[in-house]
């Protein structure tokens, strides 16, 4: 694992690269927008945006320094969006009790989704990983939609906790919390 400024890059044996990198929003925002558009990213809330409005979400979030956006990429070709945030600076922050060296997490795994066994597992890990490359960061939360039984289920195989539902203005959310592992190494994560 290697960290160069604001650059990840894991070998993940038996998977391939990952690296992982900021988004881009001006180079960026015609895959995010293909991406977050489609019928299976219903959960990310913005299947109806235009492209410039994708562009001024990641510009804004871009500006931020308390919520980031990356792209995961495996071998090369991008397999995934990752968004970290300050919880106590999110409205999920009012719905539990936020502690230090928490740190939220949204997922989208992009399209075409590989049917490869393990693919999801391999990428979410590194992804994991690369969250707690940061030693200040002691917990990851993360908070799905309840009707995304697919997320909930890759959260538990992942050895992440159920927590309380919350109510958010978007949606109805299950919060799931994972604890720093002692070793930091979260190499798959089911």
């Amino acid at each position: 694992m290697s960290i160069d400024g604001q650059h990840y890059r894991r070998d993940v044996t038996g998977f391939g690269v990952v690296t992982i990198r900021p988004v881009r929003p001006d180079e960026d925002a015609d895959l995010l927008h293909g991406w977050v558009t489609t019928e299976r990213a219903r959960f990310w809330g913005m299947r109806e945006a235009s492209r410039e409005r994708v562009h001024g979400i990641y510009a804004y979030l871009d500006a931020l320094t308390t919520h980031h956006a990356y792209l995961a990429h495996r071998d090369g070709g991008p397999a995934a969006l990752v968004q970290t945030y300050e919880p106590g600076a999110d409205p999920v922050g009012e719905c539990y009790e936020v502690r230090p060296g928490d740190i939220g997490v949204h997922l989208l795994i992009g399209p075409p989704v590989s049917a490869e066994r393990g693919f999801t597992g391999a990428l979410f890990g590194a992804i994991l990983e690369f969250v707690f490359a940061d030693p200040t960061r002691l917990r990851i939360v993360m908070e799905p939609d309840v009707r995304n039984d697919r997320m909930l289920r890759r959260l538990l195989r992942s050895g992440f906790r159920a927590g309380p539902l919350i109510e958010l203005p978007e949606k109805q959310a299950r919060l799931h919390f994972l604890d720093r592992p002692e070793d930091t190494g979260v190499a798959n994560a089911g």
